[in-house]
């Protein structure tokens, strides 16, 4: 579980103050706002936002979880992770583990994602497609354990990690390729 009041915040103007320049003007639908148009689109459209990694790690993780006693749920795992391999080949997918691994809590298989375009794509279908499934979906930097808690996003219902794992050393990292 994350503290909050454990991490700082800075704030989402910093570096930006100068650069606000907001009316109140109403756009045609009267009730969205007219923002001033640059030309130019933010970097976060064409690499992940700092601290976020943009190398070979992938910029995010994406634990797809299934009740491993639930025999309904191993068929559609099962299924929906030959549908994300065939469909979206360009994004590294996992194994698919029939028992709890690492912090997470039950039976899961991973997808990273590389690029904002792959997350563009990938997590609006994931959240029709992903039927019965909970997934996390979390960011890749230098602290684990934030990325896991309060950077984490959840599609349906949320699990509850184990979080001490972070706290011990484990290798999360070889428990992806089966050597953790």
């Amino acid at each position: 579980m994350s503290i909050v009041s454990s991490y700082t915040f800075p704030s989402p103007l910093e570096g930006w103050k100068d650069k606000v320049d907001l009316t109140d003007e109403k756009a045609a639908d009267g009730k969205s706002f007219v923002n001033k148009q640059t030309g130019v689109k933010s970097e976060a459209y064409s690499k992940f936002v700092d601290p976020i990694t943009n190398g070979s790690k992938g910029g995010f993780d994406v634990h797809i979880y299934y009740f491993q006693e639930n025999k309904e749920q191993v068929k559609f795992a099962d299924e929906l992770w030959q549908r994300i391999r065939t469909e979206f080949p360009e994004l590294r997918i996992y194994r698919v583990w029939d028992k709890p691994v690492g912090p997470h809590p039950t039976a899961m298989f991973e997808v990273d994602i590389m690029s904002p375009t792959e997350f563009g794509a990938f997590i609006p279908w994931l959240v029709i497609n992903r039927g019965p499934l909970s997934a996390l979906v979390h960011p890749n930097t230098s602290d684990p354990r934030r990325d896991h808690s309060q950077r984490a996003t959840w599609l349906g219902d949320r699990l509850p990690l184990d979080m001490s794992l972070f706290d011990r050393g484990i290798d999360l990292e070889g428990l992806k390729f089966g050597t953790g």
